[in-house]
């Protein structure tokens, strides 16, 4: 089973060279530390950087310069900053190639439930409205259950939607999994994951064709 770090290790595997990335909160800030070095790929963050590089060591922090979770992080030569309006015209102008995203709740549809839990206070639902609004290619990186063992990956989302049949792929701790019309097919496995530890963790319909190979990280 994978750790937040082999999530995203995985999905690194996703980028491809030129690619405009944008990272969500979370999980997906760490995807930056695992892109080849052999390709050249630009992160956007939504607060108004483009150009943003891995995270910095300890020691090396600059708290002028942070991505929209606040985060501080680094920028590569060439990198760029800018004003929200700016950046959103990047985001629903669709000039991002691939949305990386976190996730509460993901349903068999693609619908993604990722900004609010009833009961807590939440200040907005943020970017995540315009990204999953306007990218044609969106993969969420989550853990397949919730802490009391519960999956995430439901028939139909319980939590306040983000974006309806949006999501297309969606790597866990336990798979990868590709969102289709006729549910989740299950396309790979974490080391040390049978198929049948994914398929009760699973909610949602699950397709299962063939021998599933496990990741290769």
């Amino acid at each position: 089973m994978l750790d937040k770090n082999g999530i995203a290790k995985r999905i690194a595997k996703e980028v491809k060279d030129g690619y405009y990335v944008n990272l969500g909160i979370g999980i997906p800030t760490l995807v930056a530390n695992y892109v080849r070095d052999d390709i050249e790929v630009e992160f956007q963050s939504e607060n108004g950087v483009l150009g943003m590089g891995p995270f910095p060591f300890e020691g090396e922090e600059d708290a002028d310069i942070i991505n929209a979770g606040k985060q501080t992080i680094t920028t590569l030569p060439g990198a760029s900053f800018f004003d929200s309006a700016t950046s959103f015209g990047m985001i629903r102008g669709q000039h991002v190639d691939l949305t990386i995203l976190g996730a509460m709740e993901v349903s068999e549809n693609g619908d993604i439930a990722n900004w609010k839990i009833p009961g807590k206070m939440v200040k907005g639902m943020g970017g995540a409205m315009d990204l999953v609004a306007s990218a044609e290619n969106i993969i969420v990186a989550m853990m397949h259950t919730n802490r009391a063992g519960a999956s995430k990956l439901l028939k139909k989302c319980s939590l306040p939607l983000t974006g309806v049949g949006c999501v297309k792929r969606i790597v866990t701790n336990m798979a990868v999994i590709e969102v289709t019309p006729k549910g989740f097919k299950l396309l790979e496995r974490a080391p040390g994951v049978s198929v049948e530890d994914i398929k009760k963790a699973t909610e949602g319909e699950l397709i299962i064709e063939g021998d599933i190979p496990e990741m290769k990280l």
